[in-house]
């Protein structure tokens, strides 16, 4: 008798090895960097079924699709290029030139002068100075955030922007669905209701938009009256105010005012039009601001689309050019090879390159793939420290007192090619004298990490984070 389940399995497995062979030839195809097609084609090969699946939500390249027309763009930013034009900033500093002409060439973002900057290392000050500005609100209030939870501090908020609607201010607000998976929608409708304007970032709905789970919004932004600005690495949510278990939760944030937040509105109208596909375009939303300061401050994005990785080779730039001093700290070290190579090369020519990096993370395995970067760097140089009092989470890079740059982007994969994120680069001594300062402060409650006695962890150990670092560039 003819046995069709053995045919039935024999097509299912010659489907699936079509299936597997295919993608693996798309994934060549794509000419990405050899490392993370490796680490792709092992993921496919090794994990059956699950690597098709976790490639068509993970995996697929969508950097040479274009998010808005150009007729669109170029209307966004007709008028802050209209305002910058009518009094572009004067003595920029020479030390900044290239790399703020990188950023206008690449990203087309403009160096403003005339802003005051303040910054802010815990939430409690950076909430305090947030519900304030939005109390003072007089005509429209701008938020994006990755992650708004439904607790004390997001309420917080929400009651503050419904109180604010029912003033006659306009609110907008953008969050990311995937960020905001666990907050039930009643707490967005609430708003909604009460005259907020709310839409997710590239919501998810299964099957038809679950391969865009990996391209997510990790940006902070908010724009009041288009003269106030924030940015940072700080979301809504209790835990940024109030710390974790094992302790403080220690950010990075700050606080514009002056020209500078054109920039941030002009990256909230591009986001606004890409999900509402709606144009706010009115001069009123670009005010003309008079200097209130002496910074000068450049508004940087990075998408995962587009030829150029922009905050990437900011930083790249950065190091590169560092002659005294450079000092970064990230909650998610997992550098690719040129941001590697640069920060040896640095080290290797007697810069003080100085990482910072938390000694417990919220994710294990993530924090298990960054520790295996250490040691390649440390032969060079690099000196690592281990923030100690709690979850250091701040996103910040300072160089020779004269470039430093705040904002949501890790030096990892996942930021570099796949996140929406979005830095505030600073050309000035007194921001980047306020940085390294708060970087020195860290250091009294962060450990060394010697090499020597990072050479003699457990054998078990190297083994973990050899094996996860093979997945470094999917993560």
């Amino acid at each position: 008798m003819f046995e069709w389940d053995s045919l039935f399995g024999f097509g299912f497995n010659l489907l699936y090895l079509f299936m597997v062979i295919g993608t693996i030839i798309v994934v060549v195809l794509d000419n990405r960097h050899p490392v993370k097609t490796i680490a792709w084609i092992l993921v496919l090969l090794f994990l059956p079924l699950v690597g098709l699946i976790f490639y068509f939500f993970f995996g697929q390249n969508v950097r040479r699709k274009r998010l808005i027309s150009k007729r669109i763009y170029n209307n966004i930013v007709r008028r802050p290029l209209h305002e910058y034009w009518r009094k572009p900033p004067a003595d920029f500093p020479k030390k900044g030139e290239a790399l703020a002409n990188l950023f206008r060439r690449m990203n087309r973002s403009l160096p403003y002068g005339g802003n005051q900057v303040k910054f802010f290392t815990d939430g409690a000050g950076l909430l305090h100075a947030l519900l304030r500005a939005i109390a003072d609100a007089r005509h429209h209030i701008h938020l994006e955030y990755y992650i708004i939870e439904d607790d004390a501090v997001g309420r917080m908020v929400r009651d503050s922007l419904i109180d604010k609607v029912k003033q006659g201010v306009k609110v907008r607000l953008l969050y990311d669905d995937v960020g905001c998976w666990r907050v039930a929608q009643r707490f967005f409708r609430e708003m909604i209701k009460a005259g907020v304007e709310v839409c997710p970032f590239l919501e998810v709905r299964f099957p038809i938009f679950s391969n865009k789970v990996n391209y997510r919004n990790h940006r902070k932004v908010v724009v009041i009256d288009g003269a106030i600005g924030f940015v940072g690495g700080m979301n809504l949510a209790e835990r940024y105010v109030q710390g974790v278990s094992w302790g403080v939760w220690r950010d990075t944030s700050c606080m514009i005012h002056g020209t500078a937040v054109h920039g941030l509105q002009t990256v909230f109208m591009m986001d606004w039009f890409f999900v509402t596909r709606q144009e706010v375009d009115a001069e009123v939303y670009f005010p003309r601001l008079k200097p209130v300061g002496d910074s000068y401050v450049q508004i940087v994005t990075s998408k995962p689309v587009g030829r150029w990785r922009d905050i990437m080779q900011g930083y790249l730039w950065a190091i590169c050019n560092a002659k005294r001093y450079l000092y970064i700290q990230t909650p998610y070290f997992m550098p690719d090879e040129q941001i590697l190579t640069a920060l040896q090369t640095a080290a290797l020519s007697g810069v003080d390159v100085r990482i910072m990096l938390p000694r417990k993370s919220d994710s294990r395995v993530v924090q298990m793939c960054s520790l295996s970067f250490l040691r390649d760097l440390m032969e060079a140089g690099v000196k690592f420290y281990f923030y100690g009092k709690g979850f250091l989470h701040a996103k910040m890079m300072v160089m020779d007192d004269s470039l430093s740059t705040v904002g949501s982007a890790n030096i990892d994969f996942r930021s570099f090619e796949h996140n929406f994120e979005v830095n505030a680069f600073f050309y000035d001594t007194k921001s980047a004298i306020r940085l390294r300062e708060a970087f020195e402060n860290d250091l009294l409650d962060s450990e060394f990490v010697s090499s020597k006695r990072w050479n003699q962890r457990p054998f078990w150990r190297k083994v973990e984070e050899s094996i996860l670092r093979m997945l470094a560039p999917l993560l």
